[in-house]
Protein backbone atom coordinates (compact mmCIF):
# COMPACT_ATOMS: atom_id res chain seq x y z
CA UNK A 1 0.00 0.00 0.00
CA UNK A 2 1.21 3.44 -0.88
CA UNK A 3 -0.22 6.46 0.80
CA UNK A 4 -2.49 8.77 -0.65
CA UNK A 5 -4.43 11.95 0.05
CA UNK A 6 -7.88 11.81 0.31
CA UNK A 7 -10.07 15.40 -0.08
CA UNK A 8 -13.62 15.52 0.41
CA UNK A 9 -15.34 18.40 -0.84
CA UNK A 10 -18.92 19.73 -0.42
CA UNK A 11 -20.83 20.33 -3.88
CA UNK A 12 -18.22 22.53 -5.93
CA UNK A 13 -18.68 24.70 -9.23
CA UNK A 14 -17.33 22.46 -11.85
CA UNK A 15 -14.68 24.68 -13.47
CA UNK A 16 -13.18 25.81 -10.18
CA UNK A 17 -12.67 21.39 -9.28
CA UNK A 18 -11.34 21.63 -12.42
CA UNK A 19 -8.72 24.35 -12.01
CA UNK A 20 -7.86 22.52 -8.73
CA UNK A 21 -7.02 19.19 -10.99
CA UNK A 22 -4.79 21.19 -12.96
CA UNK A 23 -2.92 22.44 -10.39
CA UNK A 24 -2.75 18.63 -8.58
CA UNK A 25 -1.46 17.13 -11.61
CA UNK A 26 1.40 19.51 -12.16
CA UNK A 27 2.20 19.43 -8.52
CA UNK A 28 2.18 16.15 -8.28
CA UNK A 29 4.48 15.61 -11.90
CA UNK A 30 6.86 18.31 -10.23
CA UNK A 31 6.97 16.54 -6.77
CA UNK A 32 5.29 19.26 -4.49
CA UNK A 33 2.28 17.20 -4.19
CA UNK A 34 4.77 13.80 -2.93
CA UNK A 35 1.31 11.09 -2.60
CA UNK A 36 -1.60 10.61 -5.39
CA UNK A 37 -4.86 12.43 -4.35
CA UNK A 38 -8.59 11.36 -4.53
CA UNK A 39 -10.69 14.20 -4.82
CA UNK A 40 -14.64 13.26 -3.97
CA UNK A 41 -17.67 15.95 -4.22
CA UNK A 42 -20.73 16.50 -6.25
CA UNK A 43 -21.08 19.36 -8.47
CA UNK A 44 -24.29 21.81 -9.15
CA UNK A 45 -25.85 21.15 -12.84
CA UNK A 46 -23.22 21.31 -15.74
CA UNK A 47 -22.69 19.65 -19.12
CA UNK A 48 -19.22 18.73 -19.91
CA UNK A 49 -17.84 17.67 -23.67
CA UNK A 50 -14.97 15.57 -24.11
CA UNK A 51 -12.41 15.00 -26.39
CA UNK A 52 -14.65 13.72 -29.09
CA UNK A 53 -16.97 16.75 -28.77
CA UNK A 54 -20.54 16.02 -28.57
CA UNK A 55 -22.77 19.08 -29.52
CA UNK A 56 -24.27 16.75 -31.93
CA UNK A 57 -25.14 14.24 -28.99
CA UNK A 58 -27.21 17.52 -27.25
CA UNK A 59 -30.80 17.18 -28.04
CA UNK A 60 -31.87 20.23 -26.74
CA UNK A 61 -31.17 24.23 -28.16
CA UNK A 62 -27.78 25.36 -25.95
CA UNK A 63 -30.23 28.58 -25.44
CA UNK A 64 -32.18 26.02 -23.46
CA UNK A 65 -29.32 25.15 -20.85
CA UNK A 66 -28.88 28.86 -20.46
CA UNK A 67 -32.34 29.56 -19.38
CA UNK A 68 -31.78 27.18 -16.91
CA UNK A 69 -28.15 28.48 -15.98
CA UNK A 70 -26.42 25.11 -16.88
CA UNK A 71 -22.89 25.14 -18.30
CA UNK A 72 -21.63 23.46 -21.07
CA UNK A 73 -18.02 23.16 -20.79
CA UNK A 74 -15.17 22.04 -23.06
CA UNK A 75 -12.74 19.68 -21.59
CA UNK A 76 -9.61 17.92 -22.07
CA UNK A 77 -10.99 14.01 -20.66
CA UNK A 78 -11.92 11.14 -23.03
CA UNK A 79 -15.19 10.32 -24.41
CA UNK A 80 -17.97 12.57 -25.22
CA UNK A 81 -21.04 14.74 -23.57
CA UNK A 82 -21.65 14.10 -20.31
CA UNK A 83 -24.05 15.49 -17.14
CA UNK A 84 -23.01 16.10 -13.81
CA UNK A 85 -25.67 17.04 -11.13
CA UNK A 86 -26.22 16.91 -7.66
CA UNK A 87 -26.86 13.37 -5.84
CA UNK A 88 -24.25 11.71 -8.09
CA UNK A 89 -20.55 10.94 -6.21
CA UNK A 90 -17.94 12.25 -9.07
CA UNK A 91 -14.10 10.94 -7.87
CA UNK A 92 -11.02 12.57 -9.26
CA UNK A 93 -8.28 10.96 -8.38
CA UNK A 94 -4.55 12.57 -9.45
CA UNK A 95 -2.19 9.50 -10.31
CA UNK A 96 1.01 8.77 -10.90
CA UNK A 97 0.11 5.74 -12.95
CA UNK A 98 4.30 4.69 -13.69
CA UNK A 99 4.82 5.14 -9.61
CA UNK A 100 1.67 3.06 -9.18
CA UNK A 101 2.61 0.82 -12.47
CA UNK A 102 -0.72 0.63 -13.82
CA UNK A 103 -1.44 1.03 -17.18
CA UNK A 104 -4.41 3.39 -18.73
CA UNK A 105 -6.40 0.84 -19.32
CA UNK A 106 -6.11 -1.16 -15.82
CA UNK A 107 -6.67 2.09 -14.53
CA UNK A 108 -9.92 2.78 -16.00
CA UNK A 109 -10.43 -1.14 -15.08
CA UNK A 110 -10.08 0.05 -11.48
CA UNK A 111 -12.74 2.97 -11.33
CA UNK A 112 -15.18 0.58 -13.13
CA UNK A 113 -14.94 -2.09 -10.27
CA UNK A 114 -15.07 1.00 -7.55
CA UNK A 115 -18.05 1.55 -8.59
CA UNK A 116 -19.63 -1.87 -9.38
CA UNK A 117 -17.57 -2.67 -5.39
CA UNK A 118 -19.56 -0.39 -4.28
CA UNK A 119 -22.93 -1.12 -6.22
CA UNK A 120 -22.54 -4.70 -4.44
CA UNK A 121 -22.97 -3.42 -1.10
CA UNK A 122 -26.54 -2.39 -1.57
CA UNK A 123 -27.04 -6.08 -3.16
CA UNK A 124 -27.51 -4.66 -6.71
CA UNK A 125 -25.94 -6.56 -9.37
CA UNK A 126 -23.13 -4.15 -12.03
CA UNK A 127 -20.68 -4.82 -14.31
CA UNK A 128 -17.91 -3.13 -16.52
CA UNK A 129 -18.30 -2.56 -20.45
CA UNK A 130 -14.60 -2.80 -22.19
CA UNK A 131 -16.68 -0.81 -25.44
CA UNK A 132 -18.78 1.82 -23.80
CA UNK A 133 -16.56 2.24 -19.96
CA UNK A 134 -18.58 2.51 -17.22
CA UNK A 135 -20.80 0.77 -14.51
CA UNK A 136 -24.00 -1.14 -16.03
CA UNK A 137 -26.88 -2.72 -14.78
CA UNK A 138 -27.91 -4.82 -17.45
CA UNK A 139 -28.79 -2.45 -19.96
CA UNK A 140 -29.00 0.84 -17.70
CA UNK A 141 -25.73 2.82 -17.05
CA UNK A 142 -25.19 3.55 -13.06
CA UNK A 143 -21.79 5.13 -13.90
CA UNK A 144 -19.33 6.88 -16.31
CA UNK A 145 -15.95 7.29 -16.45
CA UNK A 146 -13.63 9.18 -18.56
CA UNK A 147 -9.93 10.29 -17.67
CA UNK A 148 -6.97 12.35 -19.15
CA UNK A 149 -3.40 11.38 -18.55
CA UNK A 150 -1.07 13.99 -18.62
CA UNK A 151 2.86 12.74 -18.76
CA UNK A 152 1.84 10.07 -16.80
CA UNK A 153 -0.27 11.94 -13.84
CA UNK A 154 -4.17 11.26 -14.56
CA UNK A 155 -6.98 13.48 -13.80
CA UNK A 156 -10.93 13.29 -14.13
CA UNK A 157 -12.32 9.92 -13.47
CA UNK A 158 -15.90 8.94 -12.10
CA UNK A 159 -19.49 9.74 -11.98
CA UNK A 160 -21.73 6.82 -10.05
CA UNK A 161 -25.31 7.88 -10.01
CA UNK A 162 -26.81 7.76 -6.57
CA UNK A 163 -29.81 9.86 -6.19
CA UNK A 164 -29.38 11.98 -9.00
CA UNK A 165 -32.44 13.52 -11.41
CA UNK A 166 -32.05 12.08 -14.16
CA UNK A 167 -33.90 14.04 -16.62
CA UNK A 168 -31.18 16.58 -17.98
CA UNK A 169 -29.78 13.08 -19.27
CA UNK A 170 -32.79 13.00 -21.32
CA UNK A 171 -31.74 16.15 -23.04
CA UNK A 172 -28.43 14.33 -24.24
CA UNK A 173 -27.35 11.21 -25.89
CA UNK A 174 -25.11 10.34 -22.38
CA UNK A 175 -21.67 9.68 -23.54
CA UNK A 176 -22.50 9.71 -27.62
CA UNK A 177 -25.14 6.01 -26.86
CA UNK A 178 -28.16 7.32 -28.43
CA UNK A 179 -30.90 6.10 -26.82
CA UNK A 180 -28.78 5.14 -23.83
CA UNK A 181 -30.87 4.32 -20.20
CA UNK A 182 -29.56 6.42 -16.93
CA UNK A 183 -30.58 4.94 -13.97
CA UNK A 184 -29.62 5.54 -10.13
CA UNK A 185 -28.66 3.14 -7.06
CA UNK A 186 -31.87 4.64 -5.54
CA UNK A 187 -33.66 4.13 -8.26
CA UNK A 188 -32.62 0.66 -8.52
CA UNK A 189 -32.33 -0.62 -5.11
CA UNK A 190 -36.04 1.32 -4.15
CA UNK A 191 -34.54 2.82 -1.29
CA UNK A 192 -32.93 6.32 -0.59
CA UNK A 193 -29.22 5.36 -0.87
CA UNK A 194 -27.23 8.03 1.77
CA UNK A 195 -24.65 9.28 0.16
CA UNK A 196 -22.03 9.72 2.90
CA UNK A 197 -22.47 5.69 3.02
CA UNK A 198 -21.49 5.88 -0.86
CA UNK A 199 -18.46 8.17 -0.15
CA UNK A 200 -17.10 5.55 2.20
CA UNK A 201 -17.81 2.58 0.27
CA UNK A 202 -16.15 3.94 -2.83
CA UNK A 203 -13.04 5.09 -0.59
CA UNK A 204 -13.02 1.79 0.54
CA UNK A 205 -13.01 0.46 -3.13
CA UNK A 206 -10.33 2.65 -4.51
CA UNK A 207 -8.15 2.17 -1.55
CA UNK A 208 -8.10 -1.61 -2.48
CA UNK A 209 -8.23 -1.73 -5.91
CA UNK A 210 -5.22 1.40 -6.12
CA UNK A 211 -2.95 0.21 -3.38
CA UNK A 212 -3.35 3.15 -1.81
CA UNK A 213 -4.04 4.02 1.75
CA UNK A 214 -5.80 7.26 2.19
CA UNK A 215 -5.49 10.12 5.07
CA UNK A 216 -8.24 12.41 5.18
CA UNK A 217 -6.71 16.16 4.14
CA UNK A 218 -8.46 19.44 3.82
CA UNK A 219 -8.61 21.87 1.00
CA UNK A 220 -6.57 24.48 3.10
CA UNK A 221 -3.85 21.74 3.60
CA UNK A 222 -4.07 20.91 0.29
CA UNK A 223 -3.38 24.48 -1.50
CA UNK A 224 -0.53 24.83 0.37
CA UNK A 225 1.01 22.03 -0.84
CA UNK A 226 0.18 22.76 -4.03
CA UNK A 227 2.16 25.84 -3.56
Amino acid sequence: MRPGYLLALPETDYRQALALQHRAVAARREGRLARDLVVMLEHPPVFTLGRRGGRENLLVPEEALKQKSIALVPIERGGDITYHGPGQLVVYPIVDLNAAQLSVVAFVGALEQAMVATAAHWDLKARGDAVHRGAWVENRKLGSVGITVRRGISFHGLALNVSTDLTPFTWINPCGIQSCAMTTLSQETGVDVPMTTVRREMARHLSELLGLEFEAINLESLTSLLG
